[in-house]
């Protein structure tokens, strides 16, 4: 199965000049805790809930701090036409629990999450990656920045 077939395809995206307020009232309003950042059409980081309370909040930020200021700039992706199975030993090795999913373009066309591929029939290939992800440390771990 290809990974088009089973991600978000209604993407909110925010913009790095917005503030770190205006991004936590869109997670709150989408029920999500992380969102793409695209500048002039391109996928340019992503940031967190966790990245406006450990970057922003713990830091001193304020509310009207800039997603630049706090997002995670080097951002893994994956392509809409790869196979499931391929991107959740990625997701496990990057020990992320979503990625954005581009085209070939390299235009963002959605967004895949561990629970997408695990409600869309790869259960214990998504058991497995999660307990991967789950693993202490890792390259996106807080602690390290």
């Amino acid at each position: 199965m290809k990974i088009g077939s089973c991600m978000t395809r209604d993407v909110a995206i925010a913009s790095p000049e917005q503030s770190i307020r205006d991004v936590a009232q869109m997670m709150g309003r989408l029920d999500a805790g992380a969102v793409p950042v695209g500048d002039d059409g391109r996928l340019v980081g992503m940031i967190t809930d966790r990245d406006i309370a450990i970057r922003g909040v713990a830091l001193g930020k304020g509310p009207d701090a800039k997603v630049s200021d706090v997002m995670s700039a080097e951002v893994k992706y994956c392509f809409d036409d790869e196979e499931v199975e391929h991107v959740l030993k990625n997701m496990g090795d990057l020990q992320v629990r979503r990625l954005p999913v581009l085209n070939r373009e390299k235009r963002l066309v959605g967004i895949v999450s561990i629970g997408d591929l695990a409600t869309n029939g790869e259960t214990a290939e998504a058991g497995g990656a999660l307990r991967d992800i789950s693993r202490p440390g890792g390259e996106h771990s807080q602690t390290t920045h």
